[in-house]
C-alpha cells in the first residue's frame, strides 16, 4: 500500500515492518484467544519518530494502537482496525534514579520489575506490582493504573506518577504536569492520562514518586473450609485496625490449576481446604510486624481458619507469590475463558463471590477465583468447560456476565479494577455508567484526537 512505503521513507525500514511473520507477534496479548493483524509494526526508539508516526497516521488518518509489552487482558493493544501497531519496545532506559527527592525518570517500555530492582538497589521502592510485573512495561501500567498485591497498602500507579511526556495524536508533544508532590496548576492532565488505555496520547516518558524501602516482610497463608469464611475475614482484620501489606485470596481449584500444570510446584492441599489467605505485612521494626502477625492470627483464630503457616525463609516467601502470580496463565492453559475484573467494598467480597457461584449455576458456568482480597478486588474466571459455542459467544454468557457486573454495582462496585476496559469490556460500560458520562468522555476524546485515529475501537461502543 502506498501509505505503508511513504512511511517507511519517511522513517527508514528499521522502523517499520509489515513482514506477516512480524505482524503477527503483534496481533495478540493475553486476551483470550483474540488476533487482530495490522497493517504495520513501528518500532521507534525516539520521541521524534514517535511524534513524525502520529503525525503522518494524523494527517491521512490511519489507525494507530500503541502497544506495551502485550500482558493486557482487555484487549487494550489489539489493532482491531489495522493501521499500525505503535511497539514501545525500544523505550527501555531508566534515564535517572534521583535520589535526594525519591523520584525516578524512566521511558515508558522498562519492565515494571526491572524499575522495582533497580530503585530498590538504592533503598528506594516503588511498590505496583501487577502479576505480569516479570514482563509488563511501565507505560502499560500507567495506561491501566495497575496495582497488584500491594495496592492494598500503598496504592496504584496513579498514586506514583508525577509527570508524564505525552505524544498526542497530532504529534504534539507536551509535559502533562511538574516533577512536584504538589501541583494545583490548571486541569490535572497527568491523571487523566493514566488509565485512558492509550486514546488520548502515547506516553514516552514518565517520572514516578518514590517510597523509602521497607526492610522487612512477613508471609502468612490461612487455610479455610469455605470461601465464604476466607472473605468473611478480611474485613475483621481491618476493623481490629491491622493493615498488611498485601491480602490475597485463592480458592481451592485456583490453587489446584496451579499445581496441575507447574509440577515443580510442591505444593500440598489439604482435603477440607477450600480457599486461602496470603497476607503480607512490611515495615521497619520486625518486633512491631510479629506483633501485627499475632493480632491477624487472632482474628483469623476467631473466623474458622483451619490453620495459618508462616514462611520462615525467603524461598518459602517467593514460593507461595509465585503460586498466587501464576494462577491467570495456568487456567489459560487449562480451558478457554473469559478474566473479569470486578471490585465492590472490602465488605461486600462475601455477597460477590456468592453471587458469583450462584449465577455460575445459573448459566451452566464454572469459575476459578482469586485476587486483592484486601480491597475487594475479584478476578473471576469464567471458564468455557462443557458449554456449547452457541452460548459461549451468544448473548446467554453475555447475559450472565453483565448479571455478575449489576450485582458489583448493586454492592458499591465497578466493572474493573485494574485491567480496564480496552477490547473486550466495553459492551458492558452502561451497566455503571450513565449517558452523561459518556458523552463527557467523548468530548475529551474529540478534543485530544479529532480524527481518531488513536486506539479507536477501545472503551466504549
Amino acid at each position: 500500500m502506498e501509505w505503508i512505503q511513504n512511511l517507511k521513507n519517511l522513517l527508514g525500514k528499521n522502523i517499520i515492518e509489515d513482514e506477516t511473520s512480524i505482524l503477527k507477534k503483534y496481533a495478540s496479548d493475553y486476551t483470550e484467544d483474540l488476533e487482530y493483524l495490522p497493517q504495520v509494526v513501528a518500532m521507534p526508539s525516539t520521541v521524534d519518530e514517535v511524534s513524525k508516526i502520529l503525525r503522518f497516521c494524523n494527517e491521512n488518518k490511519i489507525p494507530v494502537t500503541p502497544r506495551g509489552a502485550g500482558t493486557g487482558l482487555s484487549g487494550g493493544s489489539l489493532p482491531i482496525e489495522g493501521g499500525v501497531s505503535l511497539s514501545m519496545e525500544n523505550f527501555n532506559s531508566i534515564l535517572n534514579i534521583d535520589e535526594e527527592n525519591f523520584q525516578a525518570t524512566v521511558e515508558s517500555g522498562v519492565i515494571n520489575e526491572t524499575f522495582q530492582q533497580a530503585v530498590k538497589e538504592r533503598g528506594l521502592f516503588y511498590p505496583p506490582d501487577p502479576a505480569s510485573k516479570g514482563s509488563c512495561f511501565l507505560g502499560g501500567n500507567v495506561a491501566h493504573s495497575s496495582g497488584g498485591p500491594k495496592a492494598l497498602k500503598y496504592g496504584t500507579t496513579k498514586d506514583y506518577v508525577l509527570n508524564l511526556e505525552v505524544v498526542l495524536p497530532n504529534g504534539n508533544v507536551i509535559w502533562t504536569g511538574a516533577d512536584t508532590l504538589k501541583n494545583s496548576t490548571g486541569y490535572n492532565l497527568t491523571q487523566l492520562m493514566i488509565g485512558s488505555e492509550g486514546t488520548l496520547g502515547v506516553v514516552t516518558k514518565i517520572v514516578f514518586k518514590l517510597l523509602p524501602l521497607p526492610k522487612h516482610d512477613l508471609l502468612m497463608l490461612a487455610k479455610f473450609k469455605s470461601i465464604d469464611d476466607a472473605c468473611k475475614a478480611v474485613p475483621q482484620i481491618f476493623i481490629k485496625g491491622l493493615n498488611p501489606s498485601a491480602l490475597e485470596l485463592m480458592e481451592k481449584s485456583a490453587v489446584q490449576y496451579v499445581i496441575d500444570h507447574s509440577p515443580e510446584t510442591h505444593f500440598q492441599i489439604e482435603e477440607h481446604t477450600q480457599a486461602y489467605l496470603l497476607i503480607e505485612v512490611d515495615g521497619n521494626d520486625i518486633d512491631l510486624l510479629f506483633k501485627d502477625c499475632e493480632g491477624i492470627n487472632n482474628v483469623l483464630e476467631t473466623s474458622n481458619v483451619i490453620e495459618v503457616q508462616f514462611a520462615d525463609t525467603a524461598e518459602q516467601k517467593e514460593k507461595l507469590w509465585k503460586i498466587r502470580r501464576s494462577i491467570g496463565e495456568m487456567v489459560k492453559l487449562h480451558s478457554t475463558y473469559k478474566e473479569e475484573d470486578a471490585v465492590v467494598k472490602r465488605a461486600n467480597l462475601p455477597a460477590l463471590m456468592t453471587g458469583v457461584k450462584s449465577l455460575g449455576e445459573e448459566y451452566g458456568f464454572e469459575s476459578v477465583c482469586y485476587g486483592h482480597a484486601g480491597d475487594g478486588n475479584l478476578h473471576i474466571n469464567i471458564l468455557k468447560g462443557e458449554m456449547t459455542d452457541e452460548k459461549w459467544n451468544g448473548h446467554h454468557l453475555e447475559e450472565g456476565i453483565r448479571k455478575i457486573f449489576r450485582l458489583c454495582k448493586s454492592l458499591g462496585g465497578t466493572i474493573s479494577g485494574e485491567h480496564g476496559i480496552g477490547l473486550v469490556q466495553k459492551k458492558y460500560m452502561n451497566e455503571v455508567l450513565t449517558p452523561i458520562h459518556f458523552d463527557l468522555m467523548k468530548g475529551i476524546k474529540k478534543t485530544f484526537d479529532p480524527n481518531g485515529i488513536l486506539n479507536p475501537g477501545k472503551i466504549w461502543e
